[in-house]
């Protein structure tokens, strides 16, 4: 019976430990799990991320008011969806095109989103690519979106602003 419980015991902690350890490598990954938004009495919405270790700003955020992670890329031209997460989103296939990645060529598929939110910032009517050979657990949230708000980044925060 002690051999059992000492044995359940190490089971349980070792189980703690990879819950705790797993949620931490989470938020050094996102530290934006829980955006937070400030609008102003003006009507300018205002959200700050935080970037992560390897230099990312990546954030919760919704896709059709679905949850979806977003990796702010400025040197994409759109939003780019990986199919999976494009899939779970019931997201139509448009007409197909090829693009140019820094990984080569690839066959991508046009697509709508009826809106796109970052904590109280929302667009609308977003064009966006289904990206088959995207193999990433976060959406790339590129210029279609960020050509709309405003971003300054100061250090390791990147502040986005939308105006009424």
């Amino acid at each position: 019976m002690g051999t059992a419980m000492h044995i359940l015991f190490w089971i349980a902690l070792l189980a703690l430990l990879s819950v705790y350890f797993s949620d931490l490598l989470e938020r050094q990954r996102n530290p934006n799990r829980d955006v937070t938004s400030q609008v102003t009495d003006s009507g300018v919405r205002e959200v700050q991320l935080k970037r992560n270790r390897q230099g990312h700003y990546v954030t919760a955020g919704t896709i059709n008011g679905e949850a979806v992670v977003f990796l702010l890329d400025t040197g994409a031209t759109g939003v780019a969806i990986p199919a999976a997460i494009a899939e779970r989103l019931s997201l139509p296939r448009g007409r197909s095109f090829i693009t140019n990645t820094a990984n080569g060529r690839s066959k991508s598929y046009q697509t709508r989103l009826a809106e796109v939110g970052i904590g109280d910032i929302r667009l609308h009517n977003v064009e966006a690519a289904i990206a088959p050979g995207l193999e990433m657990r976060e959406v790339l949230l590129g210029m279609s979106f960020l050509k709309h708000i405003e971003f300054t980044q100061r250090g390791n925060v990147l502040t986005l602003r939308q105006y009424p």
